[in-house]
Parts: structure tokens; sequence; C-alpha cells
């Protein structure tokens, strides 16, 4: 009979081992991002607040520690024909970053409509772009060209082992940081840092609450939970152009398991609470990284019987990659 540690071990595509492993591999690397918080937004949400700015991480947000660990792992062979992946934001850049750390090719397929502020990150890393039509299919199937032209290896930007444990160093170091905190709020997409977080996070402390953050008009995770399986999206409507990719193979058990509830706000929520993290802690946070302060702000956080002893609240923000011309278009509306 096989044991019962070994089944737990093989649940999902990380473990806390993975996790440790990663944070010791990518340390030489990433950036230990600071921790803020303000006793002005602890008044408004009527909590203590701790805010970990990944904003301030390599590549601008907590992606160059998924891509970290994915291009860091790979074996001289496999590191010589380069990467590839197809994303339209963080991520790319990311891994364009890692691969030039590490002197190796990084083909990135891009849509054609991704933000600006975001491709000319990929560029000033020496990413080499490969445009591809806007829907999924296109960019899988642009990928999967370059792939078998290269040879690369395929790094995905949330359904990957490797990416998933990078994204999980995130949580031992903020738990390492502020251990009090009993409720973590995290973006969701397509639930690579929030699979890694809730693997890492309640290992170290099984009681602590996990909740995603999602934009009412990209809610494919909200919906997942409420359907017990996967629910992909005809098209999504959010400012937050980091939040619309749907959930993965590998990151939907964790999300169905270990996340205690998921939390959905409107697009005016994100933009009001990225003026916050502007006015009042200072610092520049796409919508994607504000969705964290906006769940808290909440009336479905507040009304939220799980929620209701959550007092020391950790909130990710995710990034600061922020497109100014759209930014001041949402802010003046």
């Amino acid at each position: 009979m096989e044991d019962k540690s070994l089944k737990e071990h093989k649940k999902y595509a990380a473990d806390i081992d993975s996790i440790s492993k990663a944070q010791t591999l990518i340390k030489p690397y990433v950036h230990v991002t600071p921790i803020l918080s303000s006793e002005t937004l602890n008044i408004i949400a009527g909590k203590t607040l701790f805010f970990k700015c990944e904003c301030f991480q390599k590549g601008g947000a907590f992606k160059f520690r998924g891509a970290s660990n994915a291009i860091f792992s790979l074996n001289d062979e496999q590191a010589t024909k380069g990467v590839v992946t197809h994303s339209s934001g963080n991520h790319a850049a990311a891994l364009a970053l890692a691969a030039k750390l590490r002197g190796i090719p990084a083909y990135i397929v891009i849509p054609n409509n991704a933000p600006k502020c975001k491709v000319e990150n990929v560029k000033r890393y020496g990413g080499q772009i490969i445009w591809s039509e806007v829907n999924m299919q296109s960019r899988e199937e642009t990928a999967n060209k370059v792939l078998h032209e290269t040879g690369a290896v395929l790094v995905h930007p949330y359904n990957d082992g490797r990416i998933i444990s990078g994204q999980g160093t995130l949580s031992l170091e903020f738990l390492d940081q502020v251990p009090q905190l009993d409720t973590l709020i995290v973006p969701i997409s397509g639930g690579g840092l929030i699979s890694g977080v809730a693997i890492g996070a309640k290992a170290i402390n099984p009681a602590i609450r996990v909740v995603a953050a999602e934009p009412k008009g990209a809610d494919d995770a909200a919906q997942s939970k409420a359907y017990g399986r996967i629910i992909t999206l005809a098209q999504t409507n959010t400012i937050a152009d980091g939040l619309r990719a749907s959930l993965g193979d590998l990151t939907w058990p964790v999300v169905r398991d270990l996340v205690d509830d998921i939390i959905t706000v409107e697009d005016k929520e994100i933009v009001e609470a990225m003026r916050y993290c502007y006015e009042i802690l200072k610092v520049a946070v796409e919508p994607s990284g504000a969705i964290g302060l906006a769940a808290v702000l909440s009336d479905s956080f507040r009304q939220n019987p799980v929620l209701k002893d959550s007092q020391n609240i950790g909130i990710v923000l995710s990034g600061g990659n922020v497109d100014l011309g759209v930014l001041w278009q949402s802010l003046n509306s």
C-alpha cells in the first residue's frame, strides 16, 4: 500500500519541499520585497493590513520568482536551446529577464493587444518577440510553432510546477516577515500565484485563510469554485489586464481544495484601490496588483462569515507595470 505521505506529496504540482528548494535556488536573483503598512488604511478597513510589495520585485512583479525558478532549474543542455512562452504581460518580461541573467534565448509570443509598457519591458530584457492574434488558440499555436522550430523549452505562465513553486516562495517570505498573519489576499487569474502561496502558507500555518481576489468581469475562478469544475469564459471585461486568464489543470485542484474563498470586485473598486495605493501608500500599482486591497474594502469581504475573524491581513501587491495612459483615463472617468 502506498505511503500516505507519498500520496500527499503527489497530490499537487508543487509542495512545501519544492517551494523551499525554489527559495534556495532563486535567492541570488530575486529581491526580498518590503512590507508596507498604513494606519489610515487600517482605519478605513477596520483591520490591520500588511502589504507585500511585489511591485518592487525585479521586472516589476511577482512573476520573476516563478520565471527564475523555471530558468535556473533547466539543465545545461535544455538551457542552450532557450525557452518559449506565450504571455501578454508580466510573465513575458520576467522570463525574458531571467533568461538574460542565465545568458540563454527567450522567445516570447505576445498578442497584438498587449499593454505597451509590458511589451517594452520584454524588449528591454532582450526577449525575442513573436506576435500572435489575441485569442488563446493563436497564442498557443504560435508558441508551438516556435517550440518545434527552436527546440526551446516551454515555460507556461502558470500551469507549470516550476512556476507554482517559484511563486510559492512569496508566502514563505511574507510569513517570515509578518508571522502573525491570519489571512492572505491574493489576486487570481490562471492560479499560479495563489496555488504556490496557498500550498506554502498552509504548510507553515494550516489555520491561515487564503482568499482570492478577482474582477467581476473575469470571474471564471469564482464560478469554478461555485460549480466544482473549471469554468472558462468566452470573453472578459476588466481593466485588470493581468487577470484575464483561466485556471489550468495543475492550478485548479489547489484552488478547489486550499483557497478558502474568492471575493469578486467591480473595476471601479479596483481603480479606487489604485488611488489609495498612490495617495496613501505612495506606490505605483497596476490594476491586477491593487485588487487585493479592493477586495478587503468591499462589502463582500466585510459581510463574509468565513472572514469575520480576520484581523491581521496580508495583501499581495502583485505588480506595478501600469500603462499610465490607461491609468489616467480610469482615474478621470
